[in-house]
């Protein structure tokens, strides 16, 4: 069997966020980026362990982006995956990302397709969900287990009041969450390892977003609160008719 984990280079969660261009692009001058940690800590440790137990031949690492992304690849190649392949692109929105991974996936006969279950920069969490509708392939989201047996896979995930277990054939496309497997950092053995290891970068595959960046706006983060006593019964009704706003 064959994994192919997509990650994403996000920035850094300690990262101040700042926008250019009358607040319609991300300015990226001094942001230190990172793999997405859903794709890191759950999708791509999870396809180590399947390797690690026999269970994978191959772990292949996507990602849809520009040159600049090269370094957070190789820190997934120095976690352990096999080779990676980037696809020489932007990606100006989801649908556009599932497509190029979706058409490299079928050409190269992948039958296990892992992605975080969101990235945070954008916490839009579709992508996987496209790829296999792309594919039509079953898809299990939000998996906290994982497990295969020969054709078959084995996944739990969390549903209000519990959890359910699912099994599918595969190929099939998993998009991973807290519980899946334990963060690792790779150690210098495979730090220099990374360096030789292939990064195959590949054209796009023709095709179009289908949507487009109209503004960014900052958090306008914490304001001033007002604490009433139990007695202001009234002041509180004037106040949520009057200053309250619904997010």
């Amino acid at each position: 069997m064959k994994i192919l984990v997509a990650i994403s280079n996000v920035p850094d969660t300690t990262t101040k966020i700042q926008f250019s261009d009358n607040n319609t692009k991300f300015n990226a001058a001094g942001v230190t980026f990172i793999i997405n940690p859903y794709d890191e800590w759950y999708a791509l440790v999870r396809a180590l362990e399947l390797k690690e137990a026999n269970l994978a031949e191959k772990v292949t690492l996507i990602h849809v982006g520009l040159p600049d992304g090269d370094a957070t690849i190789r820190k997934g190649l120095a976690l352990g995956a096999d080779d990676a392949v980037r696809i020489d692109s932007e990606g100006p929105d989801s649908f556009y990302v599932a497509e190029q991974i979706a058409a490299y996936a079928k050409e190269k006969g992948y039958e296990l397709i892992l992605t975080g279950k969101e990235t945070i920069n954008y916490n839009g969490s579709s992508v996987a969900g496209m790829i296999a509708g792309i594919l039509d392939l079953p898809l299990i989201s939000l998996a906290t287990k994982l497990d295969v047996a020969g054709v078959k896979i084995t996944a739990e995930h969390d549903i209000d009041g519990g959890s359910r277990v699912v099994e599918c054939d595969l190929p099939a496309v998993v998009s991973c969450a807290k519980g899946m497997a334990e963060q690792r950092i790779p150690n210098m053995r495979g730090i220099m390892a990374a360096r030789t290891k292939p990064l195959e970068v590949v054209k796009p595959i023709d095709s179009a977003p289908l949507t487009s960046i109209k503004s960014f706006d900052l958090n306008p983060g914490r304001t001033s609160c007002k604490l009433l006593g139990e007695d202001q019964l009234d002041e509180l009704v004037k106040l949520l008719h009057t200053e309250a706003k619904v997010i």
